[in-house]
């Protein structure tokens, strides 16, 4: 089988991209609109593209209808973010963010989700997330430049908070006590639970 990408909708792209680059980890990102209304929202295109400085990278697409999602009208406005990562205790609370509510509807209060405060930033973060990188907006860039269908939003770390829950008595990270969860395709998740080690050759 083979697939001609130019031959195909930008519907058919996804789906095929989204079930094939898989699993995908998820960025749940707070942020705070310029008038301090919270917003909390998942986004499966996300990754970690540099370590000095250390980075990740969350792309938020623009709606169908041209408009652009309160995550990124608020990290325009005040650049900072709250990227967490998302354990399979908070599976069911993250998936609730997704649904479109009014801007300046907080899912936090909508959806049930405690809160506690950020140490570097102003958008606070997920009680009992595993992990939390409070962020500052590094560069936010239009993707494809001649007309947008994303934007690219580079977050430099500045503080991460990690559940000592999750870590080895060594003081590193558990993959099985962590318990991510990654996007498949369509409605289907993965967990991290499973796993194995490979050597790297020297």
């Amino acid at each position: 089988m083979q697939l001609d990408f130019s031959q195909l909708s930008p519907l058919e792209c996804y789906r095929w991209l989204a079930a094939t680059v898989t699993p995908r980890p998820i960025a749940w990102v707070s942020s705070l609109s310029a008038e301090g209304a919270a917003n909390l929202a998942p986004f499966s295109f996300f990754q970690v593209i540099s370590d000095q400085p250390p980075t990740l990278m969350v792309n938020v697409g623009i709606r169908d209808d041209g408009s652009l999602k309160d995550t990124l009208r608020n990290v325009q406005a005040t650049g900072e973010l709250v990227i967490h990562l998302v354990d399979f205790a908070h599976a069911e609370a993250m998936n609730a963010t997704a649904a479109v509510l009014p801007h300046g509807v907080s899912e936090f209060e909508r959806c049930g989700i405690a809160s506690a405060p950020s140490l570097k930033v102003k958008p606070r973060r997920v009680t009992g997330a595993a992990v939390a990188f409070e962020c500052k907006v590094a560069q936010i860039q239009p993707y494809p430049a001649a007309a947008p269908t994303c934007h690219l939003i580079f977050a430099e770390v500045l503080l991460a908070h990690i559940d000592e829950q999750v870590l080895t008595p060594e003081g590193r990270i558990d993959a099985g006590k962590l318990d991510l969860i990654g996007r498949l395709g369509g409605t289907a998740y993965a967990r991290t639970r499973e796993r194995f080690d490979l050597q790297r050759p020297v």
